[in-house]
């Protein structure tokens, strides 16, 4: 299949490396508005994960300058939208109505109703719609949930994920909120999520933190309510730029055991109600390889992506924007009534 990469920034960089690696896809286009990087020069590429960026052949590949001209591209049959969140919405509708399928990276969107709209462009033109929610692959993530799911360790009590880097310093548009949508967007949306992927829907939202984004600092503590579960907290956002690490953990409890990982140092590992600690088999898999190649699956066969279905990726920019909604009312309780 045939793919445009629209939006050579961080992400795009990071999906140019996965999709090298996959067979059965063929890099058709790629678009920038930055002339350096539509060369193929992508060393001045920046991100929290992973080295600098590379240079890249583009030499048989189409290249725009604009992402609505590369998804008119007749040769194209899908697209992986790395733009700016403010753009995923207008430019994925224009992809859909052009006959392409949709990869478009998280957040899906930057509120529920753009998102809703996505979903239903998708499902009138026929073509495979699927958020870019990596966590969802990333092994270790994929085997707690594998556990979860199966009933072994019983019914959850308890759960927390965290998740902080420093304020992503290397685009400005990620510190515009009206672009981005700030931290909870660009990096909690992975554990909202996950917690949809794992839990479902809570029953309610509560959360508290302060922002300052020209400061650098976008840090939430919230809460999902869950009628069946003590407490599910997601926590963490952006601190000071430059020197703070990037790190994400998860601590789950349930009746027969408990589940801990920490990208920091500490591998998926289960402590059982016995009093032992149980090796935990994770995969060694690239998250993003494996993302991308479900996507490519899923668009080739042009079945819907029910591993990481868009009306889930929908609900987690909705429940980030009660998060939001929850910490400028002071940690107001507000359900999730949608």
């Amino acid at each position: 299949m045939k793919i445009a990469v629209l939006g050579l920034g961080f992400m795009g960089s990071t999906h140019l490396k996965a999709w090298r690696q996959i067979p059965g896809a063929e890099l058709a286009a790629v678009a920038s508005g930055n002339q350096q990087r539509l060369s193929g020069d992508l060393s001045d590429v920046q991100g929290n994960l992973g080295g600098p960026g590379e240079k890249l052949d583009f030499s048989a590949v189409a290249k725009y300058s604009r992402a609505e001209d590369a998804v008119r591209d007749p040769s194209v049959e899908a697209v992986d939208i790395c733009l700016p969140t403010h753009l995923h919405e207008r430019v994925a509708v224009l992809a859909m109505q052009s006959g392409k399928h949709v990869l478009v990276e998280k957040p899906m969107a930057l509120d529920g109703a753009a998102a809703d709209r996505m979903i239903a462009e998708a499902a009138r033109h026929g073509r495979t719609l699927m958020a870019a929610q990596v966590v969802r692959f990333i092994p270790s993530y994929r085997t707690a949930a594998d556990i979860l799911r199966s009933g072994r360790l019983g019914p959850v009590r308890a759960a927390i994920f965290r998740r902080r880097c420093a304020a992503p310093a290397w685009s400005a548009w990620l510190a515009d909120f009206a672009q981005s949508g700030g931290g909870v967007f660009d990096l909690l949306i992975h554990d909202i999520d996950f917690c949809l992927h794992v839990f479902g829907m809570p029953e309610s939202v509560s959360a508290s933190g302060y922002e300052d984004l020209p400061h650098g600092i976008d840090w939430i503590l919230a809460q999902f309510w869950y009628p069946a579960i003590g407490a599910v907290v997601v926590t963490g956002g952006w601190h000071h730029p430059a020197a703070y690490p990037f790190s994400m953990e998860f601590t789950i409890v349930a009746d027969g055991g408990t589940l801990e990982f920490d990208s920091a140092g500490a591998p998926l590992a289960e402590y059982g109600a016995d009093g032992r600690q149980h090796p935990v088999d994770v995969p060694n898999v690239d998250g993003y390889r494996a993302e991308l190649e479900y996507f490519l699956d899923c668009a080739t066969r042009k079945q819907q992506p029910l591993a990481c279905p868009p009306e889930e990726s929908a609900a987690a920019v909705k429940l980030a924007r009660l998060m939001l909604e929850s910490r400028a009312r002071n940690g107001e309780k507000i359900p999730c009534s949608f």
